[in-house]
């Protein structure tokens, strides 16, 4: 009996594996703006643990049937991503931290470790990817000497497959390095700054709030979301994430730790393995990250990323998180982009209430609700009708323009729009009307990148 157990293992083993990576294609793909609780996710964690920890337990007999290191390697990685996408719909510290620490324990392990040796295409692939998804994570936790040895570890790679594999195109890899290589350099002027996010080691802590609260002659609204997306040509990034994104990632999370940035530097080793000691190195536990959460701490506020979205995606998601947005709670909208300024449409010039078309997005229809400066010298009025951000390539036509209108609906809920553009007077003054809506607009908006003015309506 105890023999026929012995040899279902390595059949157990797969069975776990496909059944793992089955629940994993559902969730792979769900977009960070999905406010919906899925109750998938609970059900792949499991899936991946049960399998973790089978493989764990019967790693000898495994391993006399073949197994290979990077199958094992495989499955920590999945359980790392897994994670990451997690983090990516919950802002949850904890998630992200506990990706770090699979992605970790994988390269000092060297369960992708083949190197040179590696003769097999995919497996080079799939060592490439690993690399990459390590570096997203390290970049947004600054691991900064975690991603420069990654970089430095992807560089050879890329170079050892070209050679190795000459018949095999690795241009899309050589692009991932080109992209991380630029984007160190653009933000390293910042790289020996405080930190972005929240800290106990440089602000004050959440127990002071109540005296400034005070101050306040109307409650206070808890940011529980945000939405930010930015689009420039050739502007820096890596993956999805732009430099302007992923500084406003940060800014708007609470540090997991006062202690966090207290971290010794990480050591390359000869043979090619690192030692991390800011964070529990090669221990693979779910567990590990509890003791470095601070529960006095508020949650982060759930953030939508949006890679180059066109204007109908981007209101679409916005639609999401205003209809989600829970009571006494306000929204941040954070758009970077490029102007474009059109001519103005005068106002005699239209007749009924309301006409649009491809470049007229929003009239208005009483000349009291008009912006006040956009009056001429001759007494009449004139619309800023197509002024916009660009929000994609211009070839795309007007799928990719916003339209300081297309924001007014979503003034019903509480929200504090930044908008990051040579074009944002464009908003300022589409918005001025505002004013005289207090009742039914409760929003603010910024329209300068170092925030000097603000409206509030």
């Amino acid at each position: 009996m105890a023999k026929e157990q012995q040899d279902d293992i390595p059949t157990k083993f797969r069975a776990l594996v496909e059944s793992a990576e089955r629940k994993f294609s559902k969730v792979r793909d769900t977009p960070s703006y999905e406010r919906n609780p899925n109750h998938y996710f609970p059900k792949v964690f499991k899936s991946y643990m049960k399998l973790w920890n089978f493989q764990q337990k019967n790693r000898s007999k495994l391993v006399e049937n073949g197994l290979q290191r990077w199958e094992i390697g495989e499955i920590a990685s999945r359980i790392g991503q897994l994670y990451f996408v997690q983090y990516m719909r919950t802002s949850e510290a904890r998630f992200l931290l506990e990706s770090y620490i699979f992605y970790e324990a994988i390269l000092n392990r060297g369960y992708f470790g083949g190197g040179v040796n590696v003769k097999d295409r995919g497996l080079r692939f799939k060592e490439l990817r690993f690399y990459a998804r390590f570096l997203l994570v390290s970049l947004i936790l600054n691991r900064w000497e975690m991603v420069k040895i990654l970089l430095d570890r992807f560089k050879d790679l890329v170079d050892d497959s070209k050679a190795k594999f000459p018949d095999t195109t690795f241009k899309e890899w050589k692009v991932v390095m080109q992209e991380m290589v630029r984007f160190m350099k653009v933000d390293a002027p910042f790289s020996n700054t405080r930190p972005l996010r929240y800290c106990a080691m440089f602000d004050s802590h959440p127990s002071s709030l109540p005296y400034v609260a005070r101050f306040h002659a109307k409650k206070v609204l808890k940011l529980r979301d945000a939405l930010l997306m930015s689009y420039h040509r050739n502007e820096a990034k890596f993956a999805e994430l732009t430099i302007d994104t992923f500084r406003m990632l940060q800014s708007l999370e609470w540090e997991p730790s006062g202690s966090f940035y207290q971290k010794q530097p990480v050591e390359s080793h000869d043979n090619g393995a690192t030692t991390d000691q800011s964070v529990t190195s090669g221990l693979i536990d779910i567990n590990l990250v509890a003791d470095m959460t601070d529960p006095s701490l508020p949650p982060n506020p759930k953030k939508a990323v949006l890679y180059r979205p066109s204007a109908t995606q981007l209101l679409a998601v916005l639609a999401a998180i205003c209809d989600d947005l829970p009571p006494e709670s306000v929204m941040l909208i954070y758009i970077a982009a490029s102007g474009d300024s059109g001519h103005t449409v005068p106002h005699k010039q239209i007749s009924g209430s309301v006409r649009t078309s491809v470049k007229l997005n929003t009239v208005y229809e009483c000349d009291n609700l008009m912006p006040e400066n956009h009056v001429n010298g001759k007494g009449g009025s004139s619309h800023p009708v197509e002024s916009s951000l660009l929000l994609g390539p211009t070839r795309s036509g007007g799928s990719n323009n916003l339209f300081p209108g297309d924001l007014i609906p979503f003034t019903r809920k509480p929200a504090f729009f930044i908008i990051d553009s040579d074009n944002s007077h464009t908003f300022k003054a589409g918005f001025t009307w505002c004013r005289k809506r207090g009742t039914s607009c409760i929003a603010s908006f910024t329209f300068e990148t170092n925030i000097q003015e603000s409206i509030w309506c």
